[in-house]
């Protein structure tokens, strides 16, 4: 059962501007250097920065206390994006009964976007979420 939703567009240019601003609060450590060495940084991590949106939506959380660097997204072993939570919102995905959470991320020609589905039972789900990423306190 689909628990929620999320779609986020970013336009580039303008996320560009702003950046070096605030790449410390949006994103953790792993994330920039996943993305230090990329030809196309600024477009990668607004489509990461869309994703995090895009998955805030999905649980129907907002940005404030860090969500954002709460919402991390990881390379699994083949290559496709994965999310992991951090935090609180492991806690709020497990009150939603989110079991699963599927990421789509793309950019072209001066915008990023990502899409987010959350699957669960739409109620709490049990202590140890089924994942693929569960190290230590995350999702």
């Amino acid at each position: 059962m689909i628990v929620g939703i999320g779609l986020d567009i970013v336009e580039i240019a303008r996320w560009s501007r702003v950046l070096a601003k605030i790449e410390e609060q949006v994103f953790t450590p792993r994330e920039l250097a996943a993305c230090a060495n990329r030809v196309d940084r600024v477009d990668a991590l607004a489509a990461r920065f869309a994703a995090k949106e895009a998955c805030l939506k999905a649980l129907h959380a907002g940005i404030r206390h860090g969500a954002l660097r709460q919402v991390e997204l990881v390379s699994a072993s083949g290559g496709a994006p994965e999310i992991r939570l951090l935090g609180v919102l492991v806690e709020q995905a497990r009150e939603s009964g989110v079991r699963t959470a599927h990421v789509s991320l793309s950019h072209q020609q001066g915008f990023a976007a990502a899409v987010v589905i959350l699957e669960g039972t739409g109620k709490r789900a049990p202590v140890a979420l089924e994942t693929r990423s569960t190290r230590g306190s995350t999702w």
